[in-house]
């Protein structure tokens, strides 16, 4: 068995125009934004770049070269696949492996994020997740024993297979081993490029539909307590508010996706190096189409109910400010009432000790009742109407 190529990739959404940025970069470590000059220098040289050039084909693209013996190429849809040449040595492939993943989450990752660090955020849910990508190892001369043998060496189980006249796919968790057999490499790039950015989208819906399902939670924790504490109101309305932007964000997001996944769809049918892996990729993209459109409905979904929610806590809220100033208006009845106690006793202190401390007196008095005033406030539980849902199994 002979390993040629590995591959691992990544995909998040960008556009001609972030290309055309990338390349600035690239070529002269350069941005038209305002960023700090000596940082964009600094990520350049960690990048140890060799070649760097702009290619068009069905997609435009960057073709890149590193003095390490790594090949990258990014697509103005934002996906992003890297390669390296196989060690001869099986036991070293796990070592090269190791090398690529690390280039691009210590190297090629951090340089590409501070270079869009302007505008608008990624939401904080979203920021920091390791992805676990899909590794591919493209083979030669190997049968089916070899190949799990080489899947069991990496502690990966083979979940399917496929086999074609001109190539064989053995799928284990994060480990794709494909056997090229008369089918070129360059065809099989092709094909490998389409898998990370399936696997990618799918992966980023997950993610979507996982966030869905903690903010509605985390809300829905709340509501059916029936009753809320006036202390808690403020910091959980707090919290609806910045669930709601996450949904501004993220909404933004999955509106896009559909865009990419037709472009994809249509350059893969119509990809002559893509014919020989149809029969694999059959309704890869309607299904991926059908995905999206749910978390579509169903992150809408999450964004009324977080709205509905937002104007119930806030309608609380404001229950919780009028019982304060209510409060207030106690105390101030306590004091008005104390002075024409005064004035009917006509016994107003003089400037004296005992009318220093009957002044302290009033207004020790004062302060308790305005704390037991907000005690009160604090510890009063409002109660929570809303719609109750069955939730979807």
């Amino acid at each position: 068995m002979t390993i040629e190529k590995i591959y691992i990739g990544g995909w998040f959404q960008r556009t001609t125009l972030h290309l055309a940025e990338i390349y600035d970069f690239l070529k002269e470590a350069s941005s038209p934004l305002d960023l700090d000059a000596a940082k964009l220098q600094e990520l350049h040289g960690l990048l140890s770049l060799e070649s760097v050039s702009l290619r068009v084909t069905n997609l435009e693209y960057i073709e890149v070269r590193t003095t390490s013996g790594f090949g990258i190429e990014i697509f103005e849809d934002g996906l992003m696949v890297l390669s390296a040449d196989a060690e001869a040595e099986v036991s070293a492939v796990g070592h090269r492996i190791t090398e690529l993943t690390t280039y691009y989450e210590e190297r090629l990752s951090p340089a590409i994020s501070y270079l869009f660090s302007l505008g608008a955020p990624v939401p904080k849910e979203l920021a920091n997740i390791k992805t676990i990508y899909p590794y591919f190892l493209v083979v030669r001369d190997a049968g089916r024993d070899a190949v799990l043998d080489l899947l069991a060496s990496f502690n990966e189980e083979e979940h399917f297979e496929v086999r074609e006249p001109g190539f064989e796919i053995y799928r284990g968790d994060k480990l794709y081993v494909i056997v090229r057999k008369e089918i070129p490499l360059q065809s099989l790039k092709r094909f490998i490029e389409e898998q990370v950015f399936i696997r990618e989208f799918k992966g980023q819906l997950h993610r979507y539909l996982n966030l869905h399902r903690g903010i509605w939670e985390r809300i829905a924790s709340v509501k059916e307590k029936g009753t809320i504490r006036g202390r808690d109101v403020s910091d959980f309305t707090g919290k609806i508010e910045s669930y709601a932007k996450t949904i501004n964000l993220i909404e933004a997001r999955i509106n896009q996706m559909g865009t990419y996944l037709r472009t994809r769809e249509s350059v893969a049918k119509n990809d002559p190096a893509m014919k020989e892996f149809l029969s694999v990729l059959s309704f890869k993209h309607e299904t991926l189409s059908d995905t999206l459109q749910y978390v579509k409905e169903i992150w809408s979904m999450t964004k009324n109910y977080v709205k509905s929610a937002e104007d119930l806590f806030s309608s609380i809220q404001a229950k919780a400010t009028e019982s304060s100033v209510k409060n207030l208006t106690i105390i101030t009845s306590m004091g008005v009432g104390a002075t024409l106690i005064g004035l009917f006793a006509q016994k107003v202190p003089e400037f004296t000790v005992f009318g220093a401390v009957y002044f302290f007196a009033l207004a020790a008095i004062g302060w308790i009742a305005n704390r037991v005033m907000r005690e009160i406030g604090a510890r009063r539980a409002y109660k929570i109407s809303d719609t109750e849902l069955a939730k979807d199994l």
